[in-house]
């Protein structure tokens, strides 16, 4: 069983800035792109993106639209960007535009209402990339199985403004987004060496905002003081920072409320690879608790922790994610935990790429899987839980290529591994480095954060 013990929160110091995605890297994932196209069958690659779905053009560019929509096309020979009003001087911070292997051009259809439309229609650029007989696959950010809708292959996830024009101009659309996000092929569904630098830096500098908020909490205080007190560090947000008090559904962001003992809490600061969440009680101890939930700490979150153990340990290569669904199914009963969504996820600059942890899903756990820990109970009296932080599967290749490439990461990845089995007391193997301070952390009472869940 689990036990409250009063710790200082790990200290690992900040990560040193990571390397900036380089002209090497995009044009590595450009040639990988065309290959997997071709193998797919499709002649061109479009991708769309805007504000909420940047990530898959983000990683093959770096460059991601602000305020409005883009469109890049990719075809054996030749890739075209399309870009708005706002952001086609923007597109400049693009390896592949500085390098000329991304032609640009301007499409005011992709800006803002009321904007000036003038120049050439999105009808016009697309007409010079495709052919009546190519057979385009579509890329947004997501896809759909049988059980959904009636042509997978054909049902497209983006808007129509474009959707019916590649329909009207191309032989045949499909749905692409599975060759970037899948679980197993997916294009972004591993990272190297360099990318786990960057993750850990995102961990951290959302991690040490989260634990500024949770030293910050006092009685008396509103939610809008909680988020002011993290200091946000100015990475792009990959959600929406929350902060739900009360009987407020999980996804909301500060509303005013004043901060009282008794009360459920859970909030979360979410940057582009990273999202660090907590749950607990406005509470000292259980005595602050309500009767029907003062048994919070044996009940509920010890079971929890013990849980999160077991996870860790499962996180090596060849695992099959259906048995990770499967573990986390019994050792969190759903009468008591009411677990809905998948025990454990991919992130990159999306919170949520995909997951091959799944019910009855065959695909295997691999090297280079960015996990998120995100595994969310929910109980009528006991409210929640939650140790989510962000972790990748690493094999003994990976880990010393992060060991020669970025010794301090390696450093402090071990480190992070060292704390969460020799005190926190879980079972981490090798294969899993954990990206933030926080990892193996939970404090049920935030309003005295020193104690923490032991197994």
């Amino acid at each position: 069983m689990s036990r409250l013990i009063r710790i200082d929160w790990p200290d690992n110091g900040t990560p040193d800035l990571p390397p900036a995605l380089s002209l090497a890297e995009c044009e590595a994932r450009l040639a990988s792109l065309r290959a997997a196209a071709a193998a797919a069958g499709h002649d061109v690659i479009v991708i769309y993106a805007d504000r909420e779905h940047a990530a898959n053009l983000h990683w093959l560019t770096g460059f991601d639209p602000r305020f409005e929509e883009a469109v890049l096309v990719v075809t054996p020979g030749d890739a075209l960007l399309l870009a708005g009003n706002e952001c086609l001087a923007y597109t400049s911070v693009s390896p592949l535009v500085r390098g000329g292997l991304v032609r640009v051009g301007h499409c005011a259809s992709l800006s803002l209402p009321s904007q000036p439309r003038a120049g050439r229609r999105l009808v016009d650029w697309l007409a010079d990339m495709l052919g009546t007989d190519d057979r385009v696959g579509a890329v947004g950010w997501k896809w759909f199985g049988e059980d959904e809708v009636d042509d997978p292959a054909g049902t497209l996830d983006l808007p129509a403004f474009l959707a019916d024009p590649l329909r009207l101009l191309a032989g045949r659309v499909e749905n692409a987004t599975p060759l970037m996000m899948h679980p197993v092929h997916g294009l972004r569904a591993r990272v190297d060496a360099v990318g786990i630098a960057r993750l850990e830096f995102a961990n951290h500098m959302a991690a040490a905002a989260l634990k500024r908020l949770v030293f910050g909490l006092r009685e008396g205080m509103t939610d809008f003081q909680a988020i002011e007190a993290a200091r946000l560090g100015g990475l792009p947000l990959g959600c929406h920072a929350t902060f739900a008090v009360g009987e407020a559904p999980g996804l909301c962001g500060p509303s005013g409320a004043h901060l009282t003992p008794g009360q459920p809490v859970s909030f979360n600061i979410c940057h582009w690879g990273a999202n660090i969440c907590r749950a607990g009680w406005l509470a000292r101890s259980a005595a602050d608790l309500p009767a029907t939930a003062r048994d919070y700490v044996q009940t509920f979150v010890e079971p929890y922790v013990t849980a999160m153990s077991d996870w860790c340990a499962l996180m090596r290569p060849g695992v099959c994610g259906g048995y990770v669904w499967s573990h986390m199914m019994a050792a969190l009963p759903a009468e008591t935990f009411g677990i809905t969504l998948n025990p454990g996820h991919l992130i990159g600059l999306d919170e949520w790429i995909s997951s091959p942890i799944r019910e009855g899903s065959t695909d295997p756990l691999a090297s280079g899987m960015a996990m998120q820990m995100d595994v969310i109970p929910a109980h009528p009296a006991y409210g929640s839980t939650r140790m989510e932080d962000g972790y990748v599967i690493a094999d003994d290749t990976l880990r010393a290529t992060l060991e020669r490439d970025f010794p301090d990461v390696a450093r402090r990845c071990a480190a992070r591994a060292s704390f969460m089995r020799d005190v926190v007391g879980m079972d981490v193997p090798d294969t899993l480095l954990p990206l933030a301070d926080t990892c193996g952390i939970v404090a049920p009472y935030l309003f005295d954060p020193a104690q923490i869940v032991i197994c």
